[in-house]
Parts: C-alpha cells; sequence; structure tokens
C-alpha cells in the first residue's frame, strides 16, 4: 500500500534529523517575536504584542511536543521548510498586527480577548489532548494495528484538526485585527478540503471495514455539523 497521501509521506518513521531542523527553525522564528516584542523596538501596542509573542512561546512548546512524542509519521525536510514559512507568516504577522503596525495605536483588552484566549485554550486541548489519548490508547498490547476511535474522536474524525482551527481563530482574536481573521479561514478550507480527504482514503485503505463504519457514523470536522 502506498503512504503517499495528499503530498504527506505518512509512513511510521522517526526522521529525527528534519524534526530536529523543522524545530530550530520555528525555535529561530519564536526568538524573532520576542526580540520584536521585548526588543528596543517601540510599538503603538506594545503591551498586546508581548502577549502575543509569549502566545507564540506556548505554540512552540506545544509543536515540540507534536514533533518528538506524538507524531510517528515521517516528516520530509520540504513540509518542515514549507510550514516553517507559513509559521514565520501567522506568528510574526500576528505579533505586528497585534503590535499597531498598521492601525498605529493601542486597542484596550476587553471581553473579546477573554473570548480569544479561551479559543486557545479550547483549540490546544482539542489538539493535543485528543493526540495524547490516541497515543496512550495506541501503547496498549491489544490496539496494534487497530484503528482509535475513543476519546474525543468520538465526537469528530478529526478534532485534532478542529482544534487548530479554533486555537487560530483565538490567535487572531488577539491581534485586534480582522485581518488576522484569513490565517485560521485559510487553515480550516486547507483541513476539510486538502487534509482530510486524502487522509480519510489512506485510513479507509489500512483499517478498511472499521474505519469504514467509524466513518459512517461520525461527523468529519465539526461535531454535528459536518
Amino acid at each position: 500500500m502506498s503512504t503517499k497521501f495528499g503530498g504527506v509521506d505518512r509512513a511510521h518513521q522517526r526522521s529525527l534529523g528534519p524534526k530536529l531542523t523543522f524545530a530550530l527553525l520555528h525555535g529561530s522564528v519564536v526568538a524573532t517575536c520576542l526580540w520584536l516584542a521585548f526588543g528596543p523596538l517601540n510599538w503603538a501596542d506594545p503591551t498586546r504584542a508581548k502577549l502575543l509573542a509569549l502566545v507564540a512561546v506556548l505554540y512552540f512548546l506545544r509543536h515540540l511536543v507534536t514533533l518528538f512524542v506524538l507524531l510517528q509519521r515521517k516528516v520530509d525536510l520540504s513540509e518542515g521548510l514549507g510550514l516553517t514559512l507559513f509559521i514565520a507568516v501567522f506568528e510574526i504577522g500576528f505579533l505586528l498586527l497585534g503590535a499597531g503596525l498598521l492601525s498605529g495605536e493601542a486597542t484596550p483588552f476587553g471581553l473579546w480577548d477573554g473570548i480569544g484566549l479561551g479559543l486557545l485554550a479550547l483549540g490546544s486541548y482539542l489538539n493535543t489532548g485528543s493526540e495524547l489519548q490516541r497515543r496512550a490508547w495506541k501503547k496498549r498490547p491489544g490496539s496494534k494495528g487497530k484503528c482509535y476511535t475513543g476519546g474525543l474522536f468520538a465526537y469528530s474524525m478529526h478534532i485534532n484538526y478542529l482544534g487548530d482551527s479554533i486555537l487560530f481563530t483565538g490567535w487572531a482574536i488577539l491581534t485586534a485585527s480582522l485581518w488576522a481573521f484569513a490565517v485560521p479561514a485559510l487553515m480550516t478550507y486547507m483541513f476539510i478540503f486538502y487534509h482530510i480527504p486524502p487522509l480519510d482514503t489512506y485510513l479507509a485503505e489500512r483499517y478498511g471495514a472499521p474505519f469504514k463504519a467509524y466513518a459512517a457514523k461520525t461527523a468529519k470536522f465539526l461535531p454535528f455539523v459536518y
């Protein structure tokens, strides 16, 4: 069976070198965010810039857990380089928007920022929490070769992707700029129309009837909607 689906090689492989390179490149992006927020530059909204830099740090820490603990499939260097570019665009871009680069003014913190932080926490839990549940289940002796359908994945086949969409929506809210919402909108579009279809094809080929039964009764992305 081919392991190439949607441009991603889903063969189980450590690929430690590309993962380390990816992590170091992402770390350099986060370091840039910290310098922009806490360095000598004068922003219209320095407090929001600092908050967004700290959010980038938290996302980086979660990314390390994903790369070196949760992600079992092969990661090509080209994939890491492409994702690093995307990460640089949104992490630095979010910070600059929140710092008031375009608006030229500070936005007082209010209810929407609380909602943004809540969505950030919820999305992180749905993504990483669901993956940790699956990892714990897969380590059981009787789980080898079986399709995981429990925990948070009982509500959505791709609850981890939904978590990222929610996380980035919260992150965009914290920028206090409508321009930032292009990122979660693009990510959600890519998840639904580019990532999920080939992944479902791969899972159907790997697990057969059990996966098809699971897919027939479970939402693909958003519970009770799609």
